[in-house]
């Protein structure tokens, strides 16, 4: 597969920017990552954006960030949580370049967010959490690639770089 693009998904707190940083740098591209440009396009954070503006107008925004970045080549895109289960979104990445799946399990993910305040989406129970955790892993499902992400960052990175460059993707 030849692709001029990388797209991260998964769950909060699975490393989609820390490994899309490292895994752009090694492979000489640009990373962007969605929630960072929609901060800086509203000029407000992500939890500031949901107060004053609503979830489904983050949502479009993310949407709309996404396919700006679309026709870019040679980046590591990484996407917000919801982006990566929107249905519309992995169409669009999937199409224009290779999705990669970084999975945490449940119990991964609430240690790794354990005390974010700056998250709109942990204000929800833990039950209420479960049910997105479930409801999104079908739609990450759906990615090219599927990588446990319970690895150091940089690990991660240097598998997805070794798998291209064996030519296995």
């Amino acid at each position: 597969m030849k692709f001029e693009r990388i797209f991260l998904v998964g769950f909060m707190c699975s490393g989609k920017s820390t490994v899309g940083k490292i895994l752009a740098e090694k492979l000489g591209w640009h990373f962007y990552d969605i929630d960072e440009e929609a901060q800086k396009e509203e000029g407000m954070s992500v939890e500031e954006i949901f107060r004053v503006r609503g979830e489904g107008y983050f949502r479009n925004l993310e949407l709309k960030i996404l396919k700006r970045f679309l026709s870019e080549e040679r980046v590591v895109i990484s996407t917000g949580g919801g982006l990566g289960a929107n249905q519309e979104a992995m169409h669009f990445m999937k199409e224009k370049g290779l999705v990669v799946w970084l999975d945490v399990s449940f119990d991964e993910f609430l240690q790794r967010c354990a005390g974010d305040k700056s998250r709109p989406m942990l204000k929800k129970t833990q039950e209420e959490l479960k049910a997105l955790y479930e409801q999104r892993k079908e739609k990450y499902s759906q990615a090219h690639l599927h990588i446990k992400a319970h690895k150091e960052p940089q690990k991660i990175a240097e598998e997805i770089t070794q798998l291209i460059q064996d030519g296995k993707i």
